[in-house]
């Protein structure tokens, strides 16, 4: 039998005054993280398919960039753990769109790590939503 161990699941939502194919069209393109996310991305360059090397602090890493665009899902997630990454769902919300971003931590990970890592989730959606209206 198979055990499954769900990870802590975070999640931070923003409202934007902007259509949700211009808002999915935006986080498409991983050549814009630096922009949104420049904590984690100082830069991008392009592998092949859906697979991107990200320059990070850390060094490089490979993430994959999934988008289904008429479902309002764009997903930036580990090239080699696909379940490791950033979730993201666009929803209308009336005449703007509802930007979802959505993490997982695994059980036991520090709650001030957790609390830090989503502060800059919160500034990487302002980010995205002050790049998506101008």
């Amino acid at each position: 039998m198979t055990s499954f161990q769900p990870g802590r699941a975070e999640t931070r939502t923003i409202s934007v005054a902007a259509p949700p194919e211009r808002v999915v069209e935006y986080l498409s393109d991983p050549r814009h993280l630096p922009e949104w996310a420049p904590g984690f991305a100082t830069a991008v360059d392009h592998e092949h398919d859906d697979i991107w090397r990200v320059h990070t602090g850390a060094g490089p890493q490979r993430v994959a960039v999934r988008v289904a665009a008429a479902h309002g899902v764009v997903d930036v997630v580990s090239a080699d753990a696909p379940n490791l990454g950033l979730f993201t769902r666009v929803v209308p919300n009336l005449t703007g769109a509802e930007l979802i971003f959505s993490l997982f931590f695994p059980e036991g990970t520090d709650a001030t790590a957790v609390d830090t890592q989503m502060a800059v989730v919160g500034e990487e959606l302002r980010a995205v939503r002050e790049r998506v209206e101008a």
